[in-house]
C-alpha cells in the first residue's frame, strides 16, 4: 500500500471515529501513560510522536515535560485537524508544533527545522502502518545522540486466555489493526543495525508490548 492509498484509508476510517476516540481508546490502549512519563527528554530536548493521531498524547508529554520542545506528525489529514483543534483548546499552540507526515519517509529537519529528535515515540501506531518495519528504521534514523525511541503498541495476549486473544484481535480487524508478532525480533535487527541498545518488555500479561531504543551519547 502506498503512502497516498494509507493516507485515505485512514482518512477514511477517522473522518467519524475522530471525535470520539479518546473518549472510546482510553479503555483498551494501556501503557501510553505510562510510556509519556518514562520520556526524560533533555532540557529544551525535542520530543517527536509519530502518527500523532487526536493531540492526545502530545498534550500529556507537553504538560509532563513543561521544558521540552514537542512536535507530532500523522498521515491522516482529518486527525491533524482534530489535533490542531485540541492543542489549541489546550493553550498549548506555542509548545507544540503538527505536520502532516508518513511514518515510513520522514526528516526531522523537514518537517519541523530541527537536526535531530531526543525523544521519539509511536504509541499504537505500529499495529496500524502496512510498512511498520520501515516505520522503525525511519525513527531510528531521527534520532539525536543521546536520544531515545519509545514504543507502545499491542503485544500477543500470550498471558491471557485465548478466546480473549481471539476476540480483541478479530475486533482490532474490523480496524486496520494488526499486532505484530514480530516486533521484538525485528526491533533487535533494527538496533543492530542502527548501533542502538533495545530493552523491551511485556506489559499486563502481554496485553501490550513496551520498547526503548537508545542512541549511545
Amino acid at each position: 500500500m502506498s503512502g497516498a492509498d494509507h493516507a485515505r484509508r485512514m482518512d477514511a476510517i477517522y473522518a467519524g471515529q475522530r471525535h470520539i476516540y479518546d473518549l472510546t481508546r482510553k479503555y483498551y490502549l494501556l501503557g501510553r501513560d505510562r510510556l509519556i512519563a518514562e520520556l526524560a527528554p533533555p532540557p529544551g530536548g525535542s520530543v517527536v510522536e509519530v502518527g500523532c493521531g487526536t493531540g492526545r498524547n502530545l498534550i500529556l508529554a507537553a504538560r509532563e515535560w513543561p521544558e521540552a520542545r514537542c512536535y507530532g506528525f500523522d498521515i491522516s489529514a482529518a486527525m491533524l485537524d482534530t489535533a490542531s483543534a485540541k492543542v489549541a483548546a489546550a493553550g498549548l499552540s506555542s509548545r507544540i508544533t503538527l505536520a502532516k507526515g508518513d511514518a515510513t519517509d520522514w526528516a526531522a529537519s523537514a518537517l519541523f527545522g530541527i537536526e535531530a529528535a531526543d525523544r521519539i515515540f509511536m504509541s499504537y501506531t505500529l499495529s496500524m502502518i502496512p510498512d511498520w518495519q520501515g516505520a522503525i528504521a525511519a525513527a531510528c534514523d531521527a534520532l539525536a545522540p543521546g536520544g531515545a525511541l519509545h514504543i507502545v503498541d499491542f503485544g500477543q495476549q500470550e498471558g491471557l486466555p485465548a478466546p480473549f486473544r481471539a476476540a480483541l484481535f478479530a475486533w482490532l480487524n474490523r480496524f486496520d489493526v494488526t499486532p505484530r508478532a514480530g516486533l521484538e525480533t525485528w526491533l533487535e535487527i533494527a538496533a543492530r543495525g542502527s548501533g542502538l541498545n533495545l530493552t523491551f518488555r511485556p506489559l499486563y500479561r502481554g496485553y501490550a508490548w513496551s520498547a526503548v531504543l537508545r542512541r549511545p551519547a
